[in-house]
């Protein structure tokens, strides 16, 4: 009979064994802070425009270069809980308004890192996020005091390049101008009318060669692929979409065809061809000029797409498919039919071109308004242009929040640091333990324009001396003007930059919400692993061999 060996009583006890148990201040709540405080520090050397790139490998060994926080924390996948908490939070501030990732995890690891103190001197983790709690009620009644600019008409250009310049410029910084105004138009020649504005119909397509000024906006869809047929350009072309193969038609169930004689054979294929003919035939009949398939057109019928001088363009994507109907007005068909009048889609003109020596091709809609508009990009590494369409994506996200509020706020640290300022005013007035995290929370604020400063090389101290002075002196938009080399300030909404109203509101929720959660975590259980099988050993990759 096996040895019964007893387990340590306590929580150990009713365990799996292989589970692991922490709790208590030392093991659970200061284990949890250091692995955010750890996480926000590498993603706060990226902050503002003069961020520091990260390299990103990630498991599938694709290489990413880039200062977006939502696409390091996308590749690096986290397995600490706590720090997981961080990047949720910040997953829904992309979902919610698409920019502002990055602030939420440095205010939150820097509200930690402050409550840290504040737990060694013996406030409990409660009072500190009551006071966090407090803070962040009083932020969000200070903040739209702090408005300085509204757009009301989204469809200026001007404005709009206004408005989405500080965003492009946190990632692009020298390009925003350009970037900005390619963004502005896409983005204006969609707009519907009724209803709301979609991020998705803003398409992308990169094209390796020339430079990033070369690069343009077209009112269609652009795919980085050749036509299958003889040819290459329509005008004025009604257009059929299929999910399926244009081929003959394979059937469910194996048959056995017995034939007799040579003429039979030759017959039997005869038969095969002329139905197909007579397919493509009536496809052609009822207008279309172009035929749009999801999956491989056959031999046979490529002859006779060419015979009827229609165009066939493949499509491997079914999500481009679905895109293409939604921009030409068509509807996909998942057999081989002839479309209805209403399930034809419509295209002023359909051609293939050639950027560089990529072919593409391109569906122009030369109408006032088209559903979907796509920037090409052209660049000269994957890299750089992968780097700009995350620009442009973020452009995309916050022209999508100022359509529904076009309030913006301060950048450059402006508004952080008139935050900070009144918070310290409401501190003082505060009778309770709670006074000292809404001090720390306000010191958490500060760290913005520091880091600004920090990665534009200034020296941070200087730079957080004069802010708070002309703050004092009542310029509440001065902020870190990260073009001087002796670390002065600027007034932020003279010099366009301008952050989000929304996109400050929700990262401040999220930020609060998350550290707060963190703080409240006495004990962390975690219950063995389940059993699968080992990684593979990775290979040696060494130059040296």
């Amino acid at each position: 009979m096996a040895l019964h060996v007893p387990k340590a009583p306590g929580m150990a006890q009713m365990l799996k064994e292989g589970s692991r148990y922490f709790s208590g201040l030392e093991e659970a709540v200061f284990r949890n802070i250091t692995a955010c405080k750890e996480f926000a520090q590498s993603v706060k050397s990226a902050y503002g425009p003069n961020g520091m790139n990260k390299m990103v490998i990630n498991h599938i060994e694709k290489q990413f270069v880039t200062s977006d926080a939502a696409t390091i924390m996308r590749e690096l996948e986290i397995e600490h809980p706590a720090a997981k908490l961080m990047v949720l939070a910040s997953q829904m501030q992309d979902a919610e308004v698409g920019d502002g990732t990055n602030f939420v995890v440095i205010l939150a690891g820097a509200l930690l890192e402050a409550a840290e103190e504040l737990l060694r001197l013996g406030v409990t983790p409660g009072e500190v996020a009551e006071g966090y709690e407090r803070a962040l009620d009083k932020c969000l009644e200070i903040l739209p005091k702090l408005v300085c600019h509204e757009i009301k008409d989204e469809r200026n250009v001007e404005e709009v390049i206004k408005g989405i310049r500080t965003s492009v410029m946190s990632k692009q910084y020298g390009n925003e101008d350009f970037l900005s105004e390619l963004i502005a138009r896409a983005c204006i020649s969609i707009l519907p009318e009724k209803t709301t504005f979609n991020v998705d119909n803003i398409r992308v397509c990169k094209v390796l060669g020339c430079g990033l000024l070369s690069s343009q906006v077209v009112q269609g869809m652009v795919f980085k692929r050749h036509v299958e047929g003889d040819v290459t350009s329509v005008k004025k072309a009604k257009i059929a979409l299929y999910s399926c193969a244009v081929d003959i038609m394979q059937t469910e169930t194996k048959g056995t065809v017995l034939l007799k004689s040579a003429a039979e054979l030759v017959n039997f294929s005869r038969g095969e061809e002329s139905l197909l003919e007579n397919q493509i035939k009536a496809i052609a009949d009822t207008g279309a000029k172009v035929i749009v398939a999801g999956s491989k057109f056959g031999d046979m019928a490529l002859h006779y797409v060419n015979k009827y001088g229609m165009m066939a363009v493949r499509l491997n994507s079914k999500f481009d498919l679905r895109r293409l109907s939604k921009a030409v007005g068509g509807t996909v068909l998942p057999r081989l039919i002839p479309p209805t009048p209403e399930e034809l889609g419509y295209c002023d003109v359909v051609c293939v071109d050639e950027l560089g020596d990529t072919s593409v091709v391109a569906f122009r809609l030369e109408g006032k308004e088209s559903r979907i508009a796509t920037i090409v990009i052209r660049g000269s590494t994957d890299n750089y242009m992968d780097d700009i369409e995350r620009a442009i994506d973020d452009g995309v996200n916050t022209f999508k929040s100022l359509a529904r509020d076009g309030r913006f706020v301060p950048g450059a640290g402006a508004t952080e640091v008139e935050l900070a300022k009144q918070l310290t005013l409401l501190a003082d007035t505060l009778p309770g333990l709670e006074q000292y995290a809404v001090r720390k929370f306000a010191t958490a604020l500060q760290s913005f324009p520091k880091a600004l400063a920090e990665n534009s090389g200034l020296k941070t101290n200087n730079v957080l001396d004069k802010l708070l002075i002309a703050h004092q002196e009542g310029k509440a938009s001065e902020g870190v003007d990260i073009e001087s080399e002796d670390g002065s300030t600027c007034d932020a909404k003279s010099k366009n930059i301008m952050d989000l109203f929304a996109c400050k509101k929700w990262a401040l929720q999220y930020a609060v919400g998350a550290a707060c959660t963190i703080l409240r975590i006495d004990q962390i259980i975690m219950a063995k692993r389940a059993g699968g099988p080992k990684p593979r050993e990775q290979q040696n990759n060494d130059d040296d061999d």
